[in-house]
Formats: structure tokens, C-alpha cells, sequence
């Protein structure tokens, strides 16, 4: 198992800057600019309480095609997916999650999760890919979904740049019980978009999208390594959980057909100032071609 990292508050953020609202639901954004209205010099601000944000970020590869093992058995793929959030592992120490960021599931996957009684009270969101297939089953279409065990409000699905035919989503909400703004999405592969492109207009509209607001959580896959320009606007925003210090680092989460890890493609950023354990399981995942990001994340 990876040894976790502790992040290390690598800025100060002062004042409460306003959440970005400019992506209305089915709104197209392309780097939007970030930032909100100005506060008043010395306006009386109350501190919003601690919270503790138990993550997982995972793209469950829920589709029926080559590389997705359960891809053909989407009620097996869902026990998976509960068990996972039941029960994850974070720093050794096995966890109950409390907020989920998935990408590639199935809209009767995420009906599943919220009929299992572990999920009662959890709130649950879900975007479809406007041009992506159904699932099998009748399991619904595939896309992306925001769960919290706290009320989420304010819920935004956004549509970033993507290639014509092969459009993507952004799925963002507010749990007003951590005072806290979370987003997930899934950028273009490259096979949609060989010359990272249109992954580039999407890094920086899904950091705008994200906002800067003092409490940030933004999974997904992305598509692409931590070295990458595309990720530039992120990680110029927001701490990355797995890495180490400035370092844009972090464990290898995709893996190829024979189960070996070979490149890192799914993230957790989150506000600077907040610290945080993250966790990518060691051993191959036998669900899907992507394994599990699980973070503990403190905002004090």
C-alpha cells in the first residue's frame, strides 16, 4: 500500500472569495474567468467549522467494451462500487467515505447506490454523456456522478470544449454542511482528441468551473499525467492529493490489460489550505481498468 501524503497548507487564503456561478445547468464555459465580487475592508466574517471530507475519486469503467471487466454485469459493478465507498483504505487506516466522485457509471448504478440502506443519507447526482452510449441491462446512460453524505444544492451541469459528437460534462454542487464546493468530470481521451486540444480548454474552464472559494474538492479523470500543461490551471489553483509538496506527483491509477499500473490519470484537487492523506490501492483492481483515489481532507 502507497504511503500516504500529508499535505502541508501551502497557502493562506484570505478572505472567502465567492463560488463561480457563470455555468448555468446544460451551459457551455470555456475558461471561465475565476474569482467573485469583492468584499468590504473589514466586513465581520464568521469562520465556517472544521470539516473532514472522506473521498473517492474513481472512474468505474462501467461501459460494456474491452477493458471494463463488469462493464457486462452493471449489478455486480454497483456492489463494487458500494463496497468501495463502505469501506476504503487511506494512510492504512480503513474508512467509511463520505463524498464519491465517479466517472463512467451507469444512472441505474447510481439508483442502486441510493436505495442501498449504507447510502440513506446521501445525496446523489448524476449527468449523463451527452453523446455517450446506454448501458446494459437497462442500466440508463453512462456518465458522471456527485455523491455527499450531506445536502447538496446549487447543482450545475456544465458542458466543457470537447470535440464535435463527443461532448463532455461537468457536474458541480454545494454541501453546505462543510461549507464545501464539489466538482468531478472526465476529460477527452486521447483517442477523441490526439492532440490534447480540446483537454486543454477543458483544464482551464474546470478549474474556473471549480471556483476559489476558501473550501474546493474537484475529482475526476483527466486524462492526462501530472506534468502535463493541461493540467497547469489546476494545479496553479489548487493542491493535488497525492502529491508531494510542489512536486505535481502521485501514484499511477490506470492500468493497461494485464492489470500493471502504468500512468497517473485521476485526481483529487483541492484548496491549499487544506491538509490532506491520500491513498491509491497497490494491488491491480479487478472491477475496472482505473483504480481507486482515496483521500482524508481536512479543512480547518
Amino acid at each position: 500500500m502507497r504511503a500516504p501524503r500529508a499535505l502541508i497548507p501551502l497557502l493562506s487564503v484570505c478572505g472567502a472569495a465567492a463560488v463561480v456561478t457563470a455555468a448555468g445547468v446544460g451551459a457551455d464555459i470555456d475558461g471561465l474567468p475565476g474569482g467573485g465580487p469583492a468584499h468590504a475592508d473589514g466586513a465581520v466574517r464568521t469562520p465556517p467549522p472544521k470539516a473532514t471530507i472522506t473521498a473517492v475519486d474513481w472512474n468505474v469503467c462501467g461501459a460494456a467494451e474491452a477493458g471494463c471487466p463488469l462493464g457486462a454485469r452493471p449489478a455486480e459493478l454497483a456492489k463494487r462500487v458500494a463496497g468501495q465507498l463502505h469501506v476504503t483504505e487511506v494512510g492504512g487506516r480503513k474508512v467509511h467515505a463520505n463524498a464519491a466522485f465517479l466517472q463512467e457509471v451507469c444512472s441505474g448504478q447510481v439508483q442502486a447506490l441510493k436505495r442501498a440502506s449504507w447510502f440513506s443519507s446521501w445525496s446523489w447526482e448524476f449527468a449523463a454523456y451527452p453523446d455517450g452510449p446506454s448501458c446494459v441491462g437497462g442500466q440508463g446512460r453512462l456518465g458522471i456522478a456527485l455523491g455527499a453524505r450531506a445536502a447538496l444544492s446549487g447543482v450545475q451541469t456544465a458542458r466543457l470544449p470537447s470535440p464535435s459528437g463527443k461532448r463532455r460534462v461537468a457536474l458541480c454542487g454545494e454541501a453546505a454542511a462543510w461549507r464545501t464546493r464539489l466538482c468531478v468530470t472526465q476529460f477527452s481521451p486521447s483517442a477523441e482528441d490526439p492532440q490534447g486540444e480540446w483537454r486543454r480548454k477543458q483544464g482551464r474552464a474546470y478549474a474556473a468551473l471549480a471556483g476559489t472559494g476558501t473550501r474546493v474538492v474537484a475529482g475526476g479523470d483527466l486524462a492526462e499525467p501530472p506534468e502535463s500543461a493541461v493540467l497547469d490551471p489546476l494545479y496553479r489553483a489548487f493542491a493535488e492529493c497525492d502529491q508531494s509538496g510542489t512536486a505535481r506527483t502521485g501514484a499511477k491509477t490506470l492500468q493497461d490489460w494485464q492489470g500493471t499500473a502504468v500512468e497517473k490519470d485521476d485526481y483529487l484537487f483541492i484548496t491549499k489550505s487544506a491538509t490532506v492523506s491520500c491513498t491509491v490501492p497497490a494491488a491491480t483492481g479487478k472491477s475496472s481498468d482505473h483504480r481507486p483515489v482515496s483521500a482524508v481532507i481536512r479543512f480547518r
